[in-house]
């Protein structure tokens, strides 16, 4: 009897080791999952504050006299930056065909009446033969002839490797008022500006 009576009592403490075992291995796997959904979080965090920061605007409000260029156009014309000296221009450069937001971008400025009644003339500007951007202006409706850029003009203006793809315009603006000076340039890595932001920014300079 004392012989079953031990190995009764051998085993419950075997048992209750087991348990105890068990419960300390759940406890500390709850522990390491707490800890490494802290860890997640934290890295979620990172990720959409990188992504916000990077995708702030990028402006500047130094001016300089505007760097002058001539440059041919998808409707197979040549237009000068000295064409509009006395009246405000706005040069948009963007990453040109292939870029669906950016002629969006174009085609929702066309409709904007207040560029018109505010005297302000937008120039695209994209490093693309007239063959690679018409069916992007066609597909979106724009009718502003591009202005073509083998990258002098881009490079001169600053604008290059501002965007997703090295050597490449970002999407940005760049004022210039009625007497040649560029008065704000402004990179927008969100890939929009509403065109009335657009419309303000500008009139509030000149």
């Amino acid at each position: 009897m004392a012989t079953t009576h031990q190995q009764t009592t051998s085993k419950r403490a075997q048992l209750h080791q087991q348990q105890a075992l068990a419960a300390a291995k759940e406890r500390r796997n709850r522990r390491l999952f707490r800890a490494a959904m802290a860890l997640l979080s934290v890295f979620i965090v990172g990720i959409v504050a990188f992504g916000l920061w990077s995708a702030r605007p990028d402006a500047n409000a130094t001016a300089r006299q505007a760097p002058e260029f001539s440059l041919r156009t998808t409707a197979g014309t040549t237009v000068s930056l000295a064409d509009y000296r006395g009246k405000p221009v706005i040069l948009y450069f963007n990453e040109g065909a292939g870029c669906g937001s950016c002629t969006q971008q174009m085609a929702l400025i066309e409709k904007e009446p207040g560029f018109a009644e505010a005297g302000i003339t937008v120039l695209p500007i994209v490093m693309n033969t007239a063959e690679q951007i018409q069916p992007d202006l066609d597909t979106f409706g724009v009718t502003t002839p591009y202005l073509l850029d083998d990258g002098q003009v881009s490079k001169a203006y600053d604008t290059l490797d501002k965007g997703m793809h090295p050597g490449l315009p970002g999407h940005g603006f760049v004022l210039i008022d009625a007497n040649g000076r560029q008065v704000w340039s402004g990179n927008y890595p969100s890939m929009f500006l509403e065109p009335k932001q657009l419309l303000q920014e500008a009139t509030s300079r000149l």
